[in-house]
């Protein structure tokens, strides 16, 4: 009878999870966000432009770990945010960018050319209040046959809306051999979590971020364009939980003898 029960309340999570996921239109990865693709290299014929207007082969540049920045330059919403607060950690960390490691801005917007790249950069370079090697934060654009092939390698997903973009964002970090190895995901970035990254991708090592929990808690409105804590998925979640746990807690524990 115990089991009975047990395998009906899991029967009963199970439709509960699968008719929330119908309700959300949930899909496996969903039509915009950054979904990782850990262990996988990025395809060596992928070009984007600098600013002078060269055209270079992105593989090229890997001779140390990088992070890759994926943004548009003209984003109303959360590519601001996102490039200040990679600014400050620029700043706060004690690594030497363009020593220790790289940072590489490259747009998907393919309308984008490099005079607006070059002006991104003069920008957020102005922002860090330390003296740092130009070439460790390079801002770059890209065609529309490369864009693809780098946002589909790197599981960087988003939809075109008006003239902008509806987008999530993430620090992407690979290796010199090409490999991601993390996602950094969200708008703010802690040092520590920047120097884990670096020291890990440096060893080849890959795993998945904290910050994907985070991610998990919160949501992208993209009617505000930012982030908002979901209240609605973390409370259900809790509620389930403590609600499994105490009918465990009824169902298994042991029965008291009756006393003579």
């Amino acid at each position: 009878m115990k089991n009975f029960i047990i395998i009906c309340l899991l029967m009963l999570i199970a439709s509960t999870g699968m008719a929330q996921t119908e309700e959300q239109g949930y899909t496996p990865e969903g039509d915009i966000g950054v979904f990782e693709r850990l262990d996988e290299y990025l395809p060596e014929d992928i070009y984007i432009i600098d600013t002078d207007g060269q055209r270079v082969n992105l593989v090229s540049l890997l001779d140390k770990p990088t992070a890759l920045a994926i943004v548009y330059y003209r984003c109303p919403g959360i590519c601001s945010p996102f490039m200040t607060s990679v600014a400050e950690v620029v700043q706060n960390s004690d690594l030497t960018i363009g020593e220790d490691y790289q940072i590489l801005n490259i747009s998907f917007d393919p309308t984008e050319g490099p005079t607006l790249a070059k002006g991104n950069q003069s920008s957020y370079h102005m922002l860090i209040d330390k003296e740092i090697d130009p070439e460790g934060w390079r801002f770059f654009t890209t065609d529309s046959i490369n864009s693809k092939k780098l946002t589909d390698a790197v599981g960087f997903k988003y939809k075109r809306q008006g003239l902008d973009f509806v987008h999530t964002s993430a620090l992407i970090f690979v290796s010199d051999e090409g490999k991601i190895t993390r996602y950094l995901h969200g708008t703010y970035f802690l040092p520590i979590d920047l120097k884990l990254a670096v020291v890990e991708t440096a060893q080849g090592k890959s795993g998945p971020s904290m910050s994907r929990l985070l991610s998990f808690c919160y949501s992208y409105d993209s009617s505000g364009q930012t982030y908002v804590f979901n209240v609605t998925k973390v409370a259900g979640i809790i509620i389930l939980f403590f609600a499994v746990l105490i009918f465990l807690f009824l169902v298994l524990k042991p029965k008291s003898k009756p006393t003579n």
